[in-house]
């Protein structure tokens, strides 16, 4: 089974090279490699800004975040023009992304399982998106990064680094943290949240600058979808009240239906050969 660095690298390689495809087949992305997807995203930021008095206020936005997808979206509604006051990059312990902004330190780390896993991302793709604004759309500097980045660290240049810290404000949260925000929601505001969500919640709590500034944080899964997280957090803080996620009634039989996958080493050639072999037989 490939890392998920390994997999990211797969899926990038595969679109640059869509030989391996039968003719008239090619690669669509569902994910935020997709430039549709960003695009999509970047509703939901001038959906929430006119629910709350937008344009005529500003608005910030705490975003959980290990791709860095959902969050450009706002730096592009941002540019836009829609008043975005602040925003905010929520991580886990996988913090490339705060350890860029914060320290300049965009350096790969060992990758840390934890109780959020759509944050456990070691490389986030779209921060390339960002540093092609941050060095003023020069390609060749960002084929460099990157290059320096492959061999396990890069740094900004003072002033691509000064922008960043201009847009974004970051914060880091670990697993023990994250346990004691969903108990403390549910305990102050009888609201439950997945562990993602509970990351973002942090992140606006320590890092808002302007209490009369509406703070929007985005919550990216039902928390059925993590009762591990959900469990421990009750173990840890049993005056909480948590209680156990319930699926929504529509996925009630979830567990229930039949699962399909394939099992594929940690080979480009092997998943491509996969790919190209299932859509023959269509």
């Amino acid at each position: 089974m490939a890392s998920w660095y390994n997999s990211q690298n797969m899926v990038k390689a595969s679109f640059r090279d869509q030989s391996f495809l039968p003719d008239g087949r090619q690669l669509v992305a569902v994910n935020s490699i997709n430039w549709a997807r960003i695009m999509a995203q970047i509703v939901y930021y001038f959906y929430s800004s006119l629910a709350l008095g937008g344009p005529h206020r500003p608005i910030s936005f705490s975003v959980p975040t290990g791709n860095f997808g959902d969050i450009f979206a706002g730096y592009l509604a941002q540019r836009m023009g829609l008043p975005i006051e602040q925003l905010i990059i929520a991580t886990n312990s996988n913090d490339i992304l705060h350890r860029c902004i914060s320290e300049n330190d965009h350096s790969k780390q060992a990758l840390h399982q934890s109780l959020s896993p759509s944050m456990d991302i070691m490389v986030s793709s779209n921060f390339e998106r960002l540093l092609f604004d941050l060095y003023n759309r020069d390609g060749s500097e960002i084929q460099r990064l990157m290059s320096e980045f492959e061999s396990g660290h890069m740094n900004l240049s003072d002033s691509a680094l000064k922008n960043a810290r201009q847009l974004f404000s970051t914060f880091r949260l670990d697993d023990k943290e994250t346990l004691a925000l969903i108990a403390d929601m549910q305990k102050q505001n009888e609201y439950l949240i997945d562990p993602h969500t509970a990351i973002g919640v942090a992140a606006a709590r320590s890092n808002r600058k302007n209490k009369d500034t509406p703070m929007v944080c985005l919550a990216t899964a039902h928390p059925a979808k993590f009762p591990e997280a959900v469990e421990k957090a009750s173990n840890l803080y049993p005056d909480s009240k948590l209680s156990e996620p319930q699926l929504p009634a529509y996925m009630s039989d979830l567990f229930e239906r039949q699962e399909r996958y394939q099992v594929l080493s940690d080979d480009i050639s092997v998943v491509q050969g996969y790919i190209s072999e299932a859509l023959a037989r269509k």
